[in-house]
């Protein structure tokens, strides 16, 4: 049934690009997997589609991780610097590695190919399962990439990933850091920042005082297929901060990026005929949060993140003609998981997102 679902959606939605072709047979059962976990009802089905999923990424090889990359790699290209998105779509800020909650996520709204899917970053560290999370998005984007985006979030990069868990997690599931190095390699292709119906800009961080226009963020094609840089337009998309009752860019506490006011958001948007920015990266307790008079929103998707924070998680659904009035958060709480016999001991680290 799910065969059938997924060709006719193919067909009606173009997706019978060389981009649509699964690289291996195990990417393709990990697709099945996830979309059946959109539609179990109750707690104990997801725990047995979780541990088939988490069986089946067990079962990649490093091959396979290549594969996939190269093929989500040749995605992340076709959108460019700067993805365009169509409405409807749903908006979702960082996951970080939490599985059970991004099924719970597909859950509550919805997933490709029924709906536009725009993840803004930070996909990895944190949570216990950051190899299953990217696995899959990445597999989705190349199942159905005119129905799925993904960006660039500041975890996303080599240096991060070795201190807050990816690393540590491909080097214990794989045995080697060939499959890091595949993922992190892949993430050097990310989109920097999307626009959704030419009225909603979302980057991962902010705005940057090196950028004034759409067009300026698409001339950054040619210098950001790299490693993150500590400093300059490219490290601000995906460490910046709004932040209320200050003027233009000041320092940010993070040591990347700025803090941005309500005027920088003025000027942005109106240059660029823009209603809004939404934006990730920040953890808020109620899972979103309006800055800036309504002009700037943040959206956070990991929720009670770290398994220890006890925030919710939130996502935008935009409907067409995205008209504010047509914004709709809808918040939820972290899914119930099976107890972790063997997690992994977390290392110290950091809180840079308090």
């Amino acid at each position: 049934l799910w065969a059938i679902f997924i060709r006719r959606e193919g067909s009606k939605h173009h997706q019978t690009s060389k981009f649509g072709i699964m690289p291996t047979e195990r990417c393709e059962e990990l697709i099945a997997l996830t979309l059946q976990s959109a539609t179990n009802r109750g707690y104990k089905e997801d725990f047995e589609t979780i541990k088939k999923i988490q069986e089946c990424c067990k079962a990649f090889t490093e091959d396979d991780v290549k594969a996939l990359c190269e093929k989500a790699t040749e995605a992340f290209i076709q959108d460019g610097v700067l993805a365009m998105v169509d409405a409807p779509v749903t908006i979702v800020g960082d996951v970080h590695g939490q599985l059970y909650d991004l099924i719970e996520l597909f859950k509550i709204g919805g997933i490709a190919p029924q709906k536009n899917m725009l993840f803004l970053g930070d996909y990895v560290d944190r949570g216990y399962y950051s190899v299953e999370t990217v696995t899959i998005l990445f597999a989705l984007k190349v199942k159905f990439p005119k129905r799925v985006t993904l960006l660039r979030g500041n975890h996303e990069t080599r240096q991060v990933t070795q201190v807050y868990g990816f690393y540590d997690e491909c080097m214990r599931k794989f045995g080697s850091s060939k499959a890091w190095g595949y993922y992190t390699s892949a993430f050097d292709f990310l989109p920097l920042s999307a626009v959704v119906d030419n009225s909603i800009y979302c980057p991962h961080g902010g705005l940057s005082p090196h950028l004034n226009t759409l067009d300026e963020v698409r001339a950054l094609e040619s210098h950001c297929r790299k490693e993150v840089p500590h400093e300059g337009a490219v490290c601000d998309l995906l460490w910046s901060d709004p932040e209320d009752g200050i003027s233009g860019f000041n320092m940010s506490p993070r040591g990347a990026g700025y803090t941005f006011g309500e005027d920088t958001v003025e000027k942005w948007n109106q240059t660029n005929a823009l209603n809004i920015v939404c934006r990730a990266h920040q953890l808020v307790m109620d899972g979103y949060n309006w800055n800036h008079n309504n002009k700037t929103l943040t959206v956070f998707s990991a929720p009670n993140y770290c398994y220890r924070c006890g925030n919710l998680a939130g996502i935008l659904v935009v409907n067409e003609n995205s008209s504010v009035e047509q914004y709709e958060v809808r918040s939820f709480s972290d899914a119930p998981r099976e107890t972790v016999t063997n997690k992994p001991v977390p290392r110290e680290m950091p809180d840079y997102f308090l």
